[in-house]
């Protein structure tokens, strides 16, 4: 690996340029040096229409970070570990939880890092959350994960079509705190999925998941929420209740404000794939894909009126 960590993101959309682009910009050690995209063009770097063409024509570079829909990441990832590449996933790592297990398997031949990215972990409350818990009794726990897709995702209709994961997109963030959070894995337990007659991916979804001892867990996600939006984790204790909300920024013990930031994950995302990629591993956890997996096959579905954006 160069000296500076070249990157080049493969899918150039909201998410590419409102995140991806200024963590990097703020990472000691780390560049980005190449952008590929079949339409879209940043003027002030080398653009390239596939990643084909970027490994034959483009710039040397060291890593990719794949921001397009999960439903094309696996070959995309293949790609660039069979070019000898670094490969970032940005969530969910795929659209089905057995095409990474080939790319782990992958990166560990070519002695490249595979790095799936949730970044709701990273906020800065998640944290300081679990070390809180770690010295209680979890008595019970609700996930309330409610937006506005039309604010959020405006015309991405890969969102609704399959593999897209529809209202887990952002669901799968709250999943991906939770299980970060507990210190035994849950299952799903019951799943109702409410789909839009002209979708083929749920814009509502009600889930019941517990640990084996029983822990109670309530998960209800939206994508049809206007106004305020909610992001919030409640987790009744022995010791009171703990709230996390603002997707992870913000944590109360009871009445008593704890933490309260900006959500500041991706330039932490960066900073892990950077120690990653210097130490030549991986780090590819499948439990929240595997719990959205698990919801498909119990979840009952349950049409709704259609959804137009």
């Amino acid at each position: 690996m160069s000296e500076t960590f070249r990157i080049a993101i493969v899918g150039f959309g909201e998410i590419a340029r409102r995140r991806h682009v200024p963590a990097i910009a703020k990472t000691a050690g780390a560049a980005l040096v190449a952008v590929v995209d079949p339409v879209k063009l940043p003027p002030e770097l080398p653009h390239f229409h596939s990643l084909q063409e970027l490994l034959h024509n483009g710039p040397a570079i060291d890593a990719v970070a794949l921001c397009t829909p999960p439903q094309v990441r696996r070959a995309q990832a293949a790609t660039a570990l069979a070019a000898g590449k670094h490969v970032l996933l940005e969530k969910p790592p795929g659209a089905t939880v057995a095409e990474l297990t080939p790319l782990m398997t992958a990166a560990q031949d070519a002695g490249r890092s595979l790095f799936a990215a949730w970044h709701s972990r990273y906020a800065p409350a998640v944290e300081p959350a679990r070390h809180l818990l770690a010295g209680r009794r979890i008595a019970k726990v609700t996930i309330i994960w409610k937006e506005d897709v039309r604010v959020w995702h405006p015309g991405q209709a890969w969102i609704f079509e399959a593999g897209g994961l529809g209202v887990f997109d952002p669901g799968i963030n709250a999943l991906s705190i939770l299980t970060h959070l507990l210190l035994r894995p849950v299952f799903v337990r019951h799943a109702e999925l409410a789909f839009p007659s002209n979708r083929d991916a749920p814009i509502a979804a009600e889930l019941e998941l517990s640990d084996e001892t029983g822990l109670p867990v309530r998960a209800e996600f939206d994508f049809r929420q206007t106004g305020p939006q909610t992001w919030d984790i409640l987790i009744e204790t022995d010791a009171g209740p703990v709230t996390l909300s603002k997707g992870g920024a913000q944590l109360r013990d009871g009445d008593r404000l704890i933490v309260d930031a900006a959500k500041e994950e991706y330039p932490a995302l960066y900073r892990r794939f950077l120690a990653l990629a210097s130490e030549g591993k991986s780090d590819v956890d499948l439990a929240p894909l595997q719990l959205v997996a698990d919801s498909f096959m119990l979840g009952r579905r349950r049409v709704v009126e259609a959804f137009e954006d």
